[in-house]
């Protein structure tokens, strides 16, 4: 330290210093024979009192880009994000969009590509909309759904379609072919907003070396609503700089959320996960541009 930052203090002093530092809890040792590191207290002193964000420019600049095509679906535009965060970081990044059970469906609308063909146009309350390609037979299932279904939660419409599987058996001749193609479209329609891009990046952390932990935290992965109670965590570090950024730490990981607000009172999150030694400057950075810059375009301003 005293060579490379050319501190003008002795050796002997900044041993002295740094074993007063790990008195009090700021530093660690994570083996015996180890050098000393920051621990989570450390980092969180460091976050709370040293910490200037620093904005990567050149990724600013493809940012900006992404978010200039407003042609662009938010879905789409928050997991390129999400994929652009994780390479420029070298950490895994996910995103969680609105909840499921906060939603109900309104409608659906039909209009056909061709005899053979159709799309089907899924509606929730919130005004969110998707997409999907239907085979032939659908107005008469079109027209039952909407009778049966609106204004269903969301998540309780896989229940419903089973019960609803017998009527469709008597009002269309190939019903099964037509509902399993309305069951696994309404699976997608209406499953969680989850969506997750640089998991292999871990490999690359020297603290997940150990097989068995990296294997726990890659099955966490699978479960969106693991994140969600993270991201509502009431003990989080909430960043005085910013009213939507938190900071979670689990022994030596770390996880950074960032809050965006959308239209209809929704809200989604940003999440980075890494080692506690990321660089917390340029990833608040980063994640505090892209959540203002989707709330700008397709939500509720920041005051």
């Amino acid at each position: 330290m005293v060579e490379k930052y050319r501190l003008p203090y002795s050796s002997a002093t900044i041993r002295h210093e740094m074993s007063e530092l790990e008195l009090l809890g700021y530093l660690e040792k994570t083996h015996t024979s180890s050098g000393r590191v920051p621990s989570t207290q450390g980092y969180r002193y460091y976050v709370e009192n040293i910490m200037v964000e620093k904005m990567d420019e050149k990724l600013e600049l493809v940012l900006r880009e992404v978010f200039s095509d407003r042609a662009m679906k938010i879905d789409e535009v928050i997991k390129r994000s999400c994929d652009i965060l994780s390479q420029m970081t070298n950490l895994t990044s996910l995103v969680l969009g609105p909840e499921a059970h906060t939603q109900t469906l309104e409608h659906i609308d039909l209009f056909p590509i061709d005899q053979n063909q159709a799309v089907a146009i899924f509606i929730t309350n919130t005004g969110h909309t998707e997409n999907r390609l239907f085979v032939e037979e659908l107005a008469s299932c079109c027209k039952i759904l909407n009778e049966r279904l609106s204004g269903t939660p969301l998540f309780e419409i896989k229940a419903k379609l089973n019960l609803i599987k017998p009527i469709l058996a008597k009002a269309i001749k190939q019903y099964e072919v037509v509902f399993e193609a309305f069951f696994n479209a309404f699976l997608k329609f209406a499953s969680d907003n989850y969506y997750t891009s640089g998991q292999n990046n871990l490999l690359n952390q020297p603290e997940f070396a150990d097989i068995a932990k990296l294997k726990q935290l890659l099955g966490m992965f699978e479960n969106s609503a693991i994140w969600r109670e993270i991201g509502q965590d009431r003990n989080a570090l909430k960043l005085t700089h910013s009213d939507h950024s938190s900071l979670v730490w689990m022994d030596d990981v770390a996880i950074v959320t960032s809050t965006f607000n959308l239209n209809n009172d929704e809200s989604g999150q940003l999440m980075v996960v890494g080692p506690s030694r990321m660089e917390y400057n340029r990833v608040v950075a980063l994640m505090e541009f892209m959540s203002k810059a989707i709330e700008k375009i397709y939500g509720k301003r920041r005051d």
